[in-house]
C-alpha cells in the first residue's frame, strides 16, 4: 500500500562514491505531479517518515507478510549477491537493510528515489555503505546505461503508478536488465474470489491508493513492452491471492 514512490534524477547524495552502471548525465526533473498530488502524507512531507517508518506499522499494512514478502524478493537474488542491484524506490521498513546485508564482495546496489525526505531517510538508516550508491531518478526515464544491472527489483511500486507511468517503469526496469538477469516485482493482486480481502481491500485502496485498482484488475505482463512480449515470466501469488510476485527473465 504505502510503501514506495517514483523518483527524479538530481543526485540527493550517495552511500558511496560511485555507482555501478554507467549513468547519463540529464536535466534535473521535479516530482511528478501525481506523486505530490496524491501521495504527500505518505512520501513527500516530511512528517510521513515519523508516521511510516516503522516496521511493525509496515507489516500491519500488509497484514502480517511483510517479512514474507521481502524474503520472497530477495530470494530471487540469492544469498549471497555480488552483482549489480537495482532497487527502484526507497522502502518503509527493513528491506532494504536485509538486501545489503546479502552483498558479497563483488556486489553492488544502486538505489533510486525522489524524495529528498526519503533520501535523507535511507542515510539515516543504513549509515555509510561502500557497496551501497542512493541516486535521484525517475523509475520511467532511468539514467542507467542498457543491460548494466543483473537484478532490479521492484517492492510495492507498481500499484502507486497511473498505467502510462506503470508502463515506462516496467520497460525502463527490463531495459537496464541485462541479458539473463531478473526484474523482481512484488505488489497487490486481486485476490481469489472466496478471500475475504477480496472485498475488504476494495475501500482501502480505492480511498487510499487511487491507481491500485487498476494493477488490481490487469496483469503486470499487461504492461510488457512489445519487444518483450515473449520473456519468461513466472507468477505466484500468496496470501489468498491479495499478493503477487512477478519474475521476468530477460
Amino acid at each position: 500500500m504505502i510503501f514506495n514512490k517514483t523518483s527524479t534524477d538530481v543526485n540527493e547524495g550517495t552511500l558511496a562514491a560511485q555507482p555501478s552502471g554507467a549513468v547519463t548525465v540529464a536535466a534535473p526533473v521535479t516530482v511528478p505531479h501525481y506523486l505530490e498530488a496524491t501521495y504527500w502524507w505518505a512520501y513527500t512531507h516530511p512528517n510521513a517518515v515519523r508516521v511510516f517508518e516503522r516496521q511493525w506499522l509496515v507489516n500491519l499494512i500488509l497484514w502480517g507478510n511483510f517479512s514474507r514478502l521481502r524474503d520472497l524478493a530477495l530470494k530471487e537474488m540469492g544469498e549471497v549477491i555480488n552483482g549489480n542491484v537495482l532497487q527502484v524506490a526507497c522502502v518503509y521498513g527493513n528491506f532494504t537493510e536485509h538486501l545489503v546485508r546479502r552483498l558479497g564482495p563483488q556486489g553492488h546496489l544502486n538505489l533510486i528515489d525522489v524524495a529528498p525526505v526519503q533520501i535523507t531517510n535511507l542515510h539515516d538508516k543504513l549509515g555509510h555503505q561502500k557497496q551501497v550508491t542512493v541516486l535521484q531518478q525517475d523509475s520511467s526515464a532511468l539514467h542507467f546505461a542498457d543491460a548494466s544491472h543483473d537484478t532490479v527489483v521492484v517492492f510495492f511500486l507498481l500499484h502507486e503508478q497511473p498505467a502510462e507511468v506503470r508502463k515506462k517503469t516496467i520497460a525502463e526496469a527490463l531495459r537496464v536488465t541485462q541479458p539473463g538477469g531478473k526484474v523482481v516485482f512484488v505488489d497487490y493482486h486481486k485476490p481469489k474470489a472466496l478471500s475475504p480481502f477480496r472485498y475488504i481491500m476494495v475501500p482501502i485502496l480505492t480511498t487510499l491508493e487511487p491507481f491500485a485498482m487498476d494493477l488490481w484488475n490487469g496483469q503486470i505482463a499487461d504492461w510488457l513492452p512489445s519487444d518483450c512480449q515473449n520473456l519468461h515470466i513466472d507468477k505466484q501469488t500468496y496470501f489468498g491471492g491479495l499478493y503477487q510476485k512477478v519474475v521476468i527473465t530477460r
